[in-house]
Formats: C-alpha cells, structure tokens, sequence
C-alpha cells in the first residue's frame, strides 16, 4: 500500500470518528418526540394497509395473506 493510500485510508478514519464525537443520548424532555406514533418504524397502520393494496394491485397477485386465487379475480 503506498504512502498516498494509506494517508487517504487514514484521513477517511479521521473524519468517520470525529462524526460519532459529537454523539449523545436523547435528554428525557427530547424523548417525547421520539415517542410518537409517526417516528415507529413501521408507521401508520392505515399508510400500511394503503401500500399493501397498491403493492397487491400492481403486483396482480393477492400475497398469500389466505385468499384463494390469483389477482384476476378468479377463485
């Protein structure tokens, strides 16, 4: 490894740990923020429901959720 790799190799280390320096726990009056339905990582139920449906109806298929047939309207 040349000189030139390993000072890029060090300077990219460099800057990565400086980025987690500046890290700290949320304070307990930011945790309501974070405790609200719109920061879960699976979001709203209904968005949910909304997105399989358009997931389903582009798909043409129903995904395998324990309806018969396929997304032709057959049963």
């Amino acid at each position: 490894m040349s000189h030139r790799h390993t000072l890029s190799a060090l300077c990219v280390l460099a800057a990565s740990l400086a980025g987690c320096a500046g890290f700290h726990p949320p304070q307990p009056w930011e945790k309501g923020m974070l405790a609200k339905e719109a920061m879960t990582m699976g979001g709203d139920a209904q968005e949910q429901r909304f997105d399989q449906h358009t997931y389903n109806s582009k798909e043409a298929a129903s995904g395998g959720s324990g309806v018969g047939g396929g997304g032709c309207g057959c049963n």
